[in-house]
């Protein structure tokens, strides 16, 4: 019987296969390189949503804040017109004799003072430094007198204390000990005791040699030098002396400046030498009037404490 059924089941089968069409299923082929790009695409298109949802969040988070503070967040912020843009005029009632001069001062630049300058650096770095630490001890003694003038008394002392430890431990001002105590260098000069005292830098003035001043720089110069032939520290100011050290000084400060006149390339460089020279002495001076300003509030406002402090009927 068991045989029977197995037989019967085994032609069941190989008829079923006889009459039933052999079909065979194709697979696609696998593609890694279309399987990365798209999940790049995927992945760039998820960031992006979640950009964009989070900047409508923070959009709506600002409208919110604005409406509770009452401000337009539609509104533009203007642009910078003209007007409030800084002019660049300064006055130069003698730009031709200026420019005359500008051109001098190029020649003499190219023609002896560059060359000089270029052997000066040649000497060792201490020698240079002494040289420039001696010049500037002898600052210190227009500082002093300045200060004074000035009634800033407290920078005055320390010039004072920096000319005495610079003058004794320095040995004559070759070295600087006084920064190394604490006490760094803060010169001034006539120009800026005019300043204090109100007057305005005046018209722009190129000086033969010095180069880009104005007219109160001009007479600050000449008072600087007056104080110094006054004093006359160790006599240096007398006899032939006094005709080497001015020429030495001009070398060492030159050297120390990178300008060089028409490095910049631009057929304008008279004019834009002239704007930053003059607005950077109107903003110095603004900046001094402020702090003037500022010690005179303070000194005010103490006065009325000391007077609030008072018992009532005194």
């Amino acid at each position: 019987m068991k045989h029977a059924v197995l037989l019967a089941l085994v032609a069941m089968s190989l008829g079923g296969c006889v009459s039933s069409n052999l079909s065979i299923r194709s697979v696609a082929a696998e593609d890694p390189a279309a399987e990365n790009a798209a999940a790049v695409a995927s992945a760039a298109a998820f960031e992006a949503a979640e950009t964009r949802k989070n900047t409508e969040e923070s959009q709506s988070a600002a409208a919110s804040k604005a409406g509770e503070g009452g401000q337009d967040t539609d509104k533009a912020v203007p642009p910078v017109t003209p007007a409030e843009a800084p002019s660049m005029y300064s006055y130069d009632p003698w730009e031709r004799l200026n420019r005359f001069t500008y051109r001098f001062n190029t020649r003499f630049d190219e023609a002896i003072f560059l060359p000089v300058t270029d052997v000066y650096r040649r000497v060792p770095s201490p020698l240079r430094s002494g040289v420039h630490n001696f010049f500037a001890n002898l600052k210190e003694v227009d500082s002093i007198v300045n200060y004074t003038l000035q009634w800033r008394l407290k920078l005055g002392l320390r010039s004072l204390g920096r000319f005495v430890i610079n003058s004794t431990v320095g040995i004559g001002g070759l070295f600087d000990p006084a920064a190394k105590m604490k006490l760094p260098p803060a010169p001034t000069g006539m120009s800026t005791t005019l300043a204090k005292w109100g007057m305005h830098p005046g018209p722009y003035l190129v000086i033969p040699i010095l180069g880009p001043s104005t007219l109160r720089d001009g007479v600050g110069y000449l008072g600087d030098y007056g104080v110094s032939y006054i004093v006359n520290v160790a006599d240096l100011y007398r006899g032939w002396i006094s005709w080497g050290l001015p020429v030495v000084n001009a070398v060492d400060i030159r050297s120390n400046v990178n300008f060089r006149y028409y490095g910049s390339g631009s057929p304008f460089e008279y004019e834009y030498t002239r704007f930053l020279y003059v607005h950077k002495r109107l903003i110095e001076d603004q900046g001094l009037r402020g702090s003037s300003k500022k010690n005179e509030n303070a000194q005010s406002r103490t006065q009325r404490e000391r007077d609030a402090q008072k018992p009532a009927g005194k």
